[in-house]
């Protein structure tokens, strides 16, 4: 499976593992299947809804 880092877009990160979608929405971003989801990054997202990436990234990473 793939590893989804903080670079990975959004869309993509659900494809690899839709689970991590709770995660996403428990963090504040309610709109993962919008369009600007499909070409926006993980860490852009985080700095765009105001989270600590590394924070994100350690709960996703819980997941994998």
């Amino acid at each position: 499976m793939a590893k989804i880092t903080k670079d990975t877009l959004i869309g993509e990160a659900l494809m690899i593992n839709p689970d991590i979608a709770p995660v996403l929405m428990d963090m504040g971003m309610h709109c993962l299947g919008c369009p600007a989801s499909q070409g926006e990054s993980i860490e852009e997202a985080a700095m765009v809804h105001g989270m600590d990436i590394d924070v994100l990234m350690q709960q996703i990473d819980a997941i994998q």
